[in-house]
């Protein structure tokens, strides 16, 4: 099979597209054919060596996919029948023609529901969904003030404080406003100007119950101070390249508290791998993400699809931080 070949750790050009033997299928795994692999930021990282969990070399990129099964181990209760459409999270593995998955992670996708844009079901959506639900219990009325509004995290932030009858006030480059506002934001914010006092303004000066902040630097700092009275703030990465440094009698003066969410933690990417403990919870939210996407409540989108071999081209789409939605490279 065709598959991209992480040697030693290096940057993501430097990958290789070879054909290799297809991995071996192993106690309570199910093999899918893959139709498409997220791409991201994060990949970078890992075939970089720079990520916390570092896979065994020589490695296949890739922890989102979405595809068809073609078998599953004889241990695998209930396994989805071959030809079933499913999308996966995995380790590693994504970016091949074929992938073996752990079957907690192979989740079916209910017909009329269209395949390529279940890209972002493994890792974007559920990340959104477990900070607004689990860790800041994101009520209905409340203020949520999403940074980087349009990326593959936050704008699914958007749509799952929208789900649950949030209000939002979104951030975003100019020319990507549209899409916090096609997901219903109350208010939509230029992330090139400041905006504390925009944000009192629009809450009546209450400030806001959650901040999602996918940004770090100086967004975080900003966006701490628009908190209101027991607030929120939720950290979910640090896209504008600085990690922040926590002023912590901030959080005392202010009644305010910080969160985080890995989600890599509930799938089995940390020290420990509780994935199966995790399971129901995780497969929980993966079903309550699927009935809202049936409903149109949330609205997955694909940017840009490339074949494998223009995987260069697709990380760059990726690095220029010009997506609206995901891109996905088809094996």
């Amino acid at each position: 099979m065709r598959a991209l070949v992480c040697a030693s750790w290096r940057d993501f050009d430097a990958l290789e597209l070879k054909d290799i033997p297809p991995p071996p299928l192993r106690p309570g795994t199910v093999r899918i054919r893959v139709a498409a692999a997220g791409v991201s930021f994060a990949v970078q990282l890992v075939v970089a060596g720079r990520y916390q969990r570092k896979p065994p070399l020589p490695f296949v990129p890739g922890t989102e996919a979405v595809g068809t099964v073609i078998e599953s181990a004889p241990d695998v209760a209930d396994p989805p029948p071959p030809g079933t459409r499913v999308f996966a999270v995995l380790d590693w593995g994504a970016m091949a023609e074929e992938a073996v998955v752990d079957a907690i992670h192979v989740v079916p996708l209910p017909d009329g529901l269209p395949l390529e844009p279940a890209i972002a079901l493994p890792i974007s959506y559920p990340t959104a969904a477990a900070a607004l639900l689990w860790r800041a219990r994101l009520g209905r009325g409340e203020w949520v003030l999403v940074q980087g509004a349009a990326g593959g995290v936050g704008l699914a932030a958007v749509e799952v404080a929208k789900a649950v009858g949030a209000r939002v006030i979104a951030r975003c480059g100019a020319a990507k406003h549209h899409l916090p506002q096609s997901r219903g934001a109350e208010a939509v914010l230029d992330s090139a100007l400041p905006f504390r006092q925009a944000v009192q303004e629009i809450t009546g000066g209450e400030g806001v119950a959650v901040v999602v902040d996918t940004l770090g630097g100086a967004a975080f700092d900003e966006g701490l101070r628009c908190l209101g009275d027991g607030g929120v703030l939720l950290t979910l990465g640090f896209a504008a390249g600085a990690i922040p440094q926590l002023a912590v009698n901030l959080l005392l003066l202010k009644n305010i508290g910080v969160a985080g969410l890995n989600w890599g933690t509930y799938v089995g990417w940390s020290p420990g791998d509780n994935r199966h403990r995790h399971a129901p919870r995780v497969r929980a939210l993966w079903d309550q993400l699927l009935h809202w996407w049936g409903e149109g409540a949330i609205r997955p989108e694909i940017h840009a699809a490339f074949p494998i071999e223009r995987f260069r081209e697709a990380m760059a789409e990726v690095r220029g931080r010009q997506a609206a939605g995901r891109v996905v490279l088809r094996p």
